[in-house]
């Protein structure tokens, strides 16, 4: 029998819980969802100065004081930058102090953001590899942007990738290109290993026939029991938040 990449449920950014002062994509948020036997999603950005670091936003006004985007400034900045409402004072970390602080406890499912041009696209891949390298815990990496994931293997990541879709492709460009990401059509180059779908897009054809092939699905954002039971009757695991399965 196969080994499932995702045999727990996935706590979207970490069991975060802001109500309680744990937020997205934090220390405390990863250390929580350990603490309860979960595997963890988290997002990757760049900074100015080329260090891939964990946070969700292209800007950073949601999640800190600051304002403008988060690729704009170094990293030694937003290490200074208190993400709001943390009662820890958390502050973004860098991929590699993420690593050292999971160090293998769970399974990863990293998400590289897409980025607005192929240069810091294959910069952030092969910071990702670098700081990878080392790493023996556990991991898959996902992007909305299948460049991508060609970057990635590009520059040697082993790790299982997968690709991120949703039915409305409002993550991605306009044109045959949105058509290409929703129906999965550069599946030829990406050879994505799972996929990480919308829980509302389960139905889209290319998703059905490839998971029939064997190609793994995780829904994203499951957020009640409900969604849930509805989500795992077309994929193989949840991504979710606001509740504890």
């Amino acid at each position: 029998m196969t080994q499932r990449l995702f045999a727990r449920p996935i706590a979207h950014r970490g069991l975060h819980a802001r109500d309680a002062g744990v937020i997205e994509n934090s220390r405390a948020a990863f250390e929580a969802a350990i603490a309860q036997g979960y595997a963890i999603e988290c997002d990757v950005q760049l900074s100015r100065d080329g260090v891939p670091f964990i946070f969700h936003d292209d800007a950073l006004e949601r999640l800190t004081a600051a304002r403008g985007s988060a690729g704009d400034l170094p990293m030694a900045v937003l290490q200074q930058l208190v993400l709001a409402g943390s009662a820890a004072g958390d502050t973004p970390q860098t991929l590699v102090d993420f690593l050292a602080q999971i160090a293998g406890r769970t399974q990863l499912q990293i998400e590289i953001k897409a980025q607005p041009d192929r240069a810091r696209t294959d910069a952030l891949a092969a910071a990702v590899a670098r700081a990878l390298a080392a790493y023996g815990g556990p991991h898959t990496l996902e992007s909305f942007d299948p460049a991508a994931l060609v970057a990635l293997r590009r520059h040697g990541v082993a790790a299982p990738l997968g690709i991120v879709t949703q039915a409305d492709g409002s993550h991605g460009p306009r044109g045959w290109q949105r058509l290409v990401r929703r129906h999965l059509l550069h599946w030829p180059w990406t050879r994505f290993a799972f996929i990480s779908c919308h829980n509302v897009a389960l139905w889209l054809p290319a998703v059905r026939v490839l998971r029939a092939c064997g190609v793994e699905v995780t829904a994203w954002t499951i957020r009640s029991e409900a969604e849930a039971r509805a989500a795992l009757q077309q994929a193989d695991q949840i991504v979710f938040e606001g509740f504890r399965p």
